[in-house]
């Protein structure tokens, strides 16, 4: 059995907060504190909702600040927060802010791990890349590997550049394969199949095949091979997919694109 994860402050309380925190409380939360102006309904007894930094009960001392709001909200509501940096590791899911700008609001001492989770943590099945700053203890970097694991696979790099494209790659990776769903679906229903029927096709096959994936030993190139007989159905529709201009020049004109993004949100 995991160690329990000690007192944590989570600033932001959207989506992706809220499934860090459910994916704590399962493994064993001392206490928290939640930072959400629409002051959402606490969870359960170990989690305080407060509307701002000045709610935050007196004598709260956290191991753990885990800034989860909208990047272009950073220099409005992080030096609120800069008074618990000589203590506490501070874990930022925030896209496309750097460690050096974010120690540029919190204090050039602070200890800050840059992390990109994604959505599938609402399921413990997300993926999150993790990178730490400047004088980030062992200790530290395990307690936020600690709390990143509670929502799904972890993976570390030392090059915060890299960052970037990852948040463009798994970070928005969901929505890819969200879209991929909602297009076999129009597909299905475009050749006379029931919208109730084409949705459950589109659905149960990215789910299926997502499982699939997971569990094989096989790469993807692999996978794909083996369900395209020669000459067969599957193999005519890939090569409409895999043309020069399709697919493989979308793809990565696509991740391209947000990678770009999310160094532009570090300005």
């Amino acid at each position: 059995m995991s160690a329990p994860i000690p007192a944590i402050l989570l600033v932001g309380f959207g989506k992706m907060g809220a499934a860090m925190l459910a994916g704590w409380r399962e493994r064993g939360l001392a206490a928290a504190v939640a930072v959400d102006p629409a002051l959402p309904a606490a969870p359960g007894p170990e989690v305080t909702v407060v509307a701002n930094a000045g709610g935050i009960p007196a004598g709260f001392v956290p191991h753990a600040v885990v800034l989860a709001v909208k990047p272009q909200s950073a220099a409005e509501v992080l030096p609120h927060y800069a008074r618990f940096a000589p203590g506490a590791v501070f874990l930022s899911i925030m896209a496309g802010r750097t460690i050096a700008g974010l120690q540029g609001l919190l204090g050039p001492q602070t200890a800050i791990v840059r992390a990109m989770p994604n959505t599938p943590a609402a399921v413990r099945q997300g993926i999150t890349v993790a990178c730490p700053g400047p004088g980030v203890t062992g200790a530290q970097r395990a307690l936020c590997d600690q709390l990143l694991a509670a929502i799904g696979a972890v993976a570390w790099v030392e090059d915060e550049a890299l960052i970037d494209p990852v948040t463009a790659v798994s970070g928005g990776g969901p929505a890819y394969v969200f879209l991929l769903a909602e297009l076999l679906e129009r597909a299905a229903v475009e050749q006379g199949i029931p919208a109730d029927l084409a949705r459950l096709l589109a659905r149960q096959t990215v789910a299926g095949s997502g499982a699939l994936l997971a569990a094989s030993p096989e790469d993807a190139a692999a996978l794909r091979r083996a369900v395209t007989s020669p000459r067969g159905t599957t193999e005519r529709a890939l090569a409409v997919l895999m043309e020069d201009a399709a697919w493989p020049a979308l793809i990565s004109r696509a991740i391209a694109a947000a990678t770009l993004r999310s160094r532009e949100l570090a300005g």
